[in-house]
């Protein structure tokens, strides 16, 4: 039985892909988690590198058929979509989780962006998203709070 002789340079490569995938998700799934969110440490860094694991996959079995790649990712960004979905919660005219569902969506194109080995991108993702979750609280906050203090006494604020 002839067996074939593995690249062990790629399986690194590949290893270490879901492992950068993991930790560029680490501080959205921190910043989620600290603000006690839907989903948090375990989801997105599962997120990220389910998603950098089926890029890996497609791009290693169907290395000659870019659209088979792109199907898959295609497939992929929207099961993750569906993902998210379900952090977005309603409560009469409320609806929350919305941020959490663009970060699972985001995270999943953090891995697969590590996948294809653009890591800039997957950085400049993974900063942004962090920034945006950190920073514009503040001012949604702020902006949430206006709009309280005009409903209250009849828009004169």
């Amino acid at each position: 039985m002839n067996f074939p002789l593995i690249d062990w340079w790629k399986v690194g490569a590949n290893l270490l892909s879901v492992v950068a995938a993991y930790l560029l998700a680490m501080p959205v799934a921190w910043e989620r988690e600290h603000n006690a969110r839907t989903a948090g440490l375990r989801t997105f860094p599962l997120v990220a590198v389910a998603s950098c694991g089926y890029v890996l996959l497609a791009t290693s079995v169907f290395s000659n058929e870019p659209g088979a790649v792109s199907r898959i990712v295609q497939g992929l960004m929207t099961g993750i979509g569906f993902i998210g979905g379900g952090a977005i919660l309603k409560h009469g005219a409320n609806v929350r989780g919305t941020a959490t569902a663009a970060s699972v969506w985001n995270t999943g194109a953090i891995g697969a962006c590590v996948a294809f080995g653009r890591y800039e991108i997957a950085v400049v993702l993974s900063l942004i998203n962090f920034v945006t979750l950190r920073v514009l609280t503040r001012f949604k906050a702020d902006t949430d709070e206006e709009a309280e203090r005009g409903g209250r006494d009849g828009g004169r604020g």
